[in-house]
């Protein structure tokens, strides 16, 4: 039946082609619509264009058929055409392409088609001012959705409800909520629509006292058997993380689409039931509920905030298995994944599909790319993509100056903070908490405090307890503890651990025992189930050849029943990772890995290198604490790691605790010898090692 209408347009396409000019107008209308309702958008304009004269209809037939068809932008570029004739529009045809400019987002086009309505006497009509409304809320400009508003002469429930969404789709919940209240005040009727379309108001402003009126509306109007509606209100109470009321209505929906399945499934992951969200999609799947691209969104989204970050990889690998093409949510659901689990090679992959499928140019996927490029040790990558924007926001400036801030360069992070002004973005407290961040690892105390002193006076930015502590840090790193102690006692907000912390980390690099007592008490007394502070005051007592104190600290942690977090490393080849543990002896090249370390040990003796002891932390003779030295799990996760190079000029070795001095000289040396460039991620920040030198300049 199909193919016989498809052969009945050719047919007369071709008598009409062969038909003279003066041919009716009708006829026009006709062809082109045959031909549109095949979806042959191609030959309708053909057809389109051999008519001198194409009358009022036919134009706008053919700007609603690609604005239906998805051709939104072409759809306008038909309009411009038709202005350029100076062809006077009616009410339909400027209808049709407001309808383009919403799917385009297009501000500019919206604005032109607004004033072409107000020009021809169509702006105070209700179905086009409707229309309008629609569009300017699509564009994100509810200033201009006002205005057609306020221009409607008759304002009906559609009105009414475009209005509110207008308000909601720009971020202004409450004004949308004010809007509702103002259309019932004015003797409208709000519909399902209207409900559905200001319900998500509330799941916004986390206001579930405002989302139970809400539910208290739509019971009294008989509303509650509308899918959208309680969908809606499924998702405003997973919101508010009320999983339970979320469950109730479910349970009482008469009707379940994928909407309502959706919205139940992200309230148990909003409300971090993982399982039990897990449970719920698997159901859904063996249940036969369609699943579409927001279910897996979900899903991947859930497992990665759960921490089941393997999951989301297989997930996203089944999801694509099953026919669904991955979107932007998809991407900036899983890419923390491989950020969680440092695997560039997934972050590469996602990165490829990303360009492949022209999804680079939004904001939030780059921004995610460019953090997990810098979490995975590849700052030179995070440099390419943030290069590449071609618009950058503070969240992306942001993102770049604290991944140049964990590796450790601090030069580059002002360089950025300052280019981030001269662009006339404006900073905030996170850029500031970035910035002082990469002046503590490079030791630039002076522009350190010229920044945290512009804060308030400049930008507008009070500085919180993270930017003095930041403060407090730049001061410890660079050895002025005195300094830095006397900061902690002036601050007019109540020190953070983060704060003592810093003091007494850099207690244990300066050998400074009395200020490391003070900063170890006032620890013990805010965070006293830390381990960390107990092992930084041992060792600072360890250094100092004070035993008993030492012996008294490990006493404390026995009695507190704290336990010292085991050191560990870890490093992936060929898409498995490997973990090692101090005196690691469980690896299959377990023989392998200690002799490469023993040629190493030997090449440094001759090079008049000696071991380090000071690092070990047990009162043990020198040949003993040798042996402790080479054993450490960077050591041997560094040496397993070369040992299985795949043509690869890097490697890269993540650590659960700091790195010691003896291991880091060491991966210097190996680093020289073997012609690498060897790069280390410890908890303060990221080693680059090459040609024997270190990004960090021995200063970490």
């Amino acid at each position: 039946m199909l193919q016989f209408s498809i052969n009945k347009v050719k047919y007369r396409f071709y008598m009409f082609s062969k038909s003279p000019p003066n041919r009716s107008p009708g006829l026009s209308f006709k062809l082109i619509n045959s031909y549109l309702v095949t979806g042959d958008l191609r030959r309708a304009r053909q057809l389109f264009d051999k008519i001198p004269q194409p009358d009022l209809r036919s134009w706008t037939l053919l700007i609603s058929a690609h604005t239906q068809h998805g051709f939104s932008k072409e759809a306008i570029k038909i309009y411009s055409t038709l202005k350029l004739r100076n062809i006077r529009p009616d009410k339909l045809l400027i209808l049709s392409v407001a309808k383009a400019c919403a799917l385009a987002s297009d501000l500019v086009k919206a604005r032109e088609v607004h004033e072409d309505a107000a020009r021809f006497g169509f702006h105070s009509d209700t179905l086009l001012g409707n229309a309008l409304v629609d569009m300017y809320a699509k564009c994100k400009n509810v200033d201009g959705a006002r205005r057609v508003f306020d221009d409607i002469c008759i304002k009906d429930v559609v009105s009414w409800t475009s209005f509110c969404r207008s308000y909601v789709n720009c971020g202004l919940p409450r004004q949308g909520l004010e809007a509702f209240r103002e259309m019932g005040l004015n003797g409208v009727r709000p519909n399902s629509v209207t409900v559905s379309s200001v319900l998500p108001a509330c799941s916004e402003l986390k206001d579930v006292n405002l989302g139970r009126q809400m539910h208290g509306f739509v019971m009294r109007n008989g509303l509650e058997s509308n899918v959208f509606v309680s969908s809606a209100l499924v998702n405003m109470y997973a919101s508010c993380l009320r999983i339970r009321e979320a469950e109730l209505v479910f349970s009482n929906m008469s009707h379940l689409d994928v909407v309502s399945w959706n919205g139940i499934l992200t309230a148990c992951f909003l409300n971090k039931e993982l399982e039990k969200g897990l449970a719920l999609f698997y159901k859904m799947r063996n249940e036969g509920v369609k699943l579409n691209t927001s279910s897996w969104n979900a899903v991947i989204g859930g497992c990665t905030q759960g921490g089941r970050n393997e999951l989301a990889l297989e997930l996203l690998g089944h999801m694509q298995d099953s026919g669904f093409k991955p979107n932007q949510i998809t991407v900036i659901s899983v890419l923390p994944a491989c950020t969680n689990l440092e695997s560039l090679k997934g972050g590469k992959e996602i990165h490829g599909y990303v360009c492949r499928n022209w999804l680079i140019e939004d904001l939030t996927v780059t921004t995610a790319l460019i953090f997990m490029y810098a979490k995975c040790g590849n700052l030179e990558l995070s440099q390419k993509v943030f290069g590449l924007m071609p618009i950058k926001d503070t969240v992306a400036w942001n993102t770049m100056i604290i991944a140049n801030s964990m590796h450790g360069i601090g030069e580059e992070s002002l360089l950025l903070f300052r280019e981030m002004l001269d662009a006339g973005v404006r900073p905030n407290s996170v850029t500031f908490t970035g910035v002082l961040s990469g002046c503590s690892h490079s030791c630039l105390v002076d522009e350190a405090f010229f920044i945290f002193n512009s804060m308030s006076r400049d930008h507008s930015v009070e500085p919180d307890a993270e930017h003095f502590s930041c403060m407090v840090n730049v001061l410890s790193r660079a050895g002025h503890l005195e300094e830095a102690y006397e900061f902690i006692l002036r601050m007019p907000k109540e020190p953070t651990a983060s704060a003592w912390g810093a003091l007494l980390g850099a207690c244990r690099v300066y050998k400074n025992v009395e200020l490391g007592r003070k900063a170890a008490s006032r620890l013990f007394e805010i965070e006293p189930g830390n381990p960390g502070n107990y092992v930084l005051l041992f060792n600072i007592f360890v250094t100092a050849k004070l035993w008993g104190e030492a012996s008294e600290t490990r006493k404390m942690m026995r009695d507190r029943k704290i336990t010292k977090t085991p050191g560990c490393s870890w490093v992936q080849v060929r898409n498995k990772v490997y973990t090692f543990v101090v005196g690691d002896r469980n690896n299959t090249q377990n023989h392998e890995i200690y002799k490469f370390l023993d040629e190493m040990s030997e090449k440094m003796r001759l090079a008049c290198y000696m071991p380090n002891t000071e690092f070990v932390l047990q009162d043990v003779n020198e040949e003993e604490k040798e042996e402790i030295l080479c054993n450490h799990s960077e050591k041997l996760a560094v040496a397993f790691a070369i040992l299985n190079l795949n043509g690869e000029s890097s490697i890269r070795v993540f650590k659960n605790l700091r790195i010691c001095g003896d291991c880091h000289n060491t991966i210097k040396f190996i680093a020289k010898v073997v012609g690498l460039q060897i790069i280390v991620r410890d908890t303060l920040r990221f080693h680059h090692f090459k040609d024997g030198y270190c990004s960090c300049r021995d200063f970490w």
